[in-house]
């Protein structure tokens, strides 16, 4: 039988002469193993963006290659992959620069306070990565947290009005780290943890504990900065901190991004700017 002859559209010349700066998938559902301080590896799902850059040459990309090549590396998506995954794209797409977003919800074993209660708490995790001349990585982790307001605790003769919020902290670094180090930063920086099963000890604990530790969002952000520092890790860092108000029509917000490394020109673009953890 003759081989039929399928014309390849994608590779077909454009003659406007305009470059594209990110073509590519988004939003691909796809297993990972990402590596447990306790257990060694858990298996979760990742969402996924992977784009390249497009020459002004071609009219399209070859979208099922993205596909290929997250296919061969079914297992082993991780920090230490991560440059490895582009540069296999980089290559296999004939790209001048290839960047990859992958979140994920991370899982941890977690004791109520008093009770020692087992609960299993979720935090959403994400890589994003770039590479063109030279190799960029974030990695990041959204923390919920409880805060008390010390103002509503200073002015009222009893109680303080209390709420949940979220921690985004977002990170380069120098070595490897674990997820769950960053965690315990910000969890150590806040009023109280968040908790998925307390029994009523476990909330007294909980609740008095935050009373006991009034924090603005202002106070959240300086004193994760300050427990970074420590590290000695970490040259670019982003922290943001939210609180959803339980007696105001709005959120409270804080931010700081410490920079001690020049930002890539291949990452312009790819650090978030929304808070809600979308890719």
């Amino acid at each position: 039988m003759d081989r039929i002859l399928i014309p390849d559209i994608q590779s077909s010349p454009d003659t406007r002469q305009i470059p594209i700066d990110k073509v590519g998938v988004k939003g691909l559902r796809y297993p990972i193993r990402v590596k447990d301080r306790q257990k060694g590896y858990q298996h979760t799902v990742g969402l996924f963006d992977l784009f390249v850059s497009l020459p002004h040459l071609f009219k399209g990309t070859h979208m099922s290659r993205f596909i290929e090549v997250l296919n061969e590396f079914r297992g082993e998506i991780s920090m230490e992959k991560f440059q490895e995954i582009l540069e296999k794209t980089k290559g296999k797409l004939q790209a001048q620069s290839a960047h990859m977003n992958v979140e994920f919800p991370y899982f941890i074993d977690k004791m109520a306070p008093v009770t020692g209660t087992p609960g299993l708490m979720s935090y959403t995790c994400f890589m994003r990565g770039a590479l063109a001349d030279r190799f960029d990585l974030i990695v990041g982790v959204e923390v919920p947290v409880t805060t008390v307001c010390p103002c509503s605790k200073e002015i009222s003769e009893y109680g303080a009005h209390n709420q949940r919020g979220l921690v985004r902290v977002q990170l380069r670094f120098k070595k490897f780290f674990w997820i769950e180090e960053i965690i315990e930063i910000v969890e150590s920086s806040v009023s109280s943890e968040v908790y998925s099963l307390l029994k009523r000890p476990d909330e007294k604990f909980v609740t008095e504990k935050a009373y006991d530790n009034p924090m603005f969002v202002e106070d959240v952000v300086r004193s994760a900065l300050s427990r970074l520092r420590e590290k000695n890790n970490f040259p670019w860092y982003r922290i943001e901190a939210e609180t959803f108000e339980s007696i105001h029509n709005h959120s409270a917000y804080a931010l700081i991004e410490k920079d001690f490394s020049p930002e890539p020109d291949c990452f312009q673009g790819v650090t978030p700017t929304r808070f809600n953890g979308s890719l």
